[in-house]
């Protein structure tokens, strides 16, 4: 089976606990500093950013995300298509790979909804995670459809643009 990961950046909920959220953001940069594992309360706190529930009213990015992906699978005939989320949403990259492998899928492409080179997510969290998976899952080719090509961005976004100038 052939499948395709689309994935997002992820949001925060606008009614989860912003304290919470503070303290998850100073264990992730004081681990990233000093090149750890995360902490049990970092696991913690992010388990529960990311199944804290949503609607399309507490968690926008997640609905748009969500129309994209259904717009998108009819275009993508027999391949499965499953969305995925960098941070704060489920499931994670991870969990999405592991999820399809286990139901049969033997080529994964993970595919950013992110369209500019530059950011760190796309740049290197996305690609270190592709790594740890490839080790993970020896016998799934897993591709990374990125970058996009710079024509093709600037031609989307003139078709939007000319679209709104009507």
């Amino acid at each position: 089976m052939t499948a395709v990961v689309l994935v997002g950046h992820g949001g925060v909920p606008r009614d989860f606990p912003r304290g919470e959220l503070q303290r998850l953001k100073a264990l992730e940069g004081e681990r990233r500093a000093r090149g750890t594992e995360p902490s049990d309360e970092e696991r913690v706190l992010e388990r529960k950013i990311r199944t804290w529930p949503r609607t399309p009213a507490t968690d926008p990015y997640q609905a748009g995300l969500e129309a994209v992906a259904a717009t998108l699978r009819p275009k993508l005939g027999a391949t499965r298509l499953v969305v995925a989320y960098n941070e704060f949403c489920a499931p994670s990259l991870e969990d999405a790979v592991a999820e399809l492998v286990s139901n049969g899928a033997r080529r994964i492409t993970v595919v950013p909804s992110m369209l500019t080179p530059g950011g760190v997510h796309s740049e290197i969290e996305i690609p270190e995670a592709l790594a740890a998976l490839r080790t993970r899952f020896p016998d799934v080719e897993l591709r990374y459809a990125w970058p996009f090509d710079a024509a093709a961005v600037a031609d989307l976004l003139a078709l939007q643009i000319r679209g709104r100038a009507e």
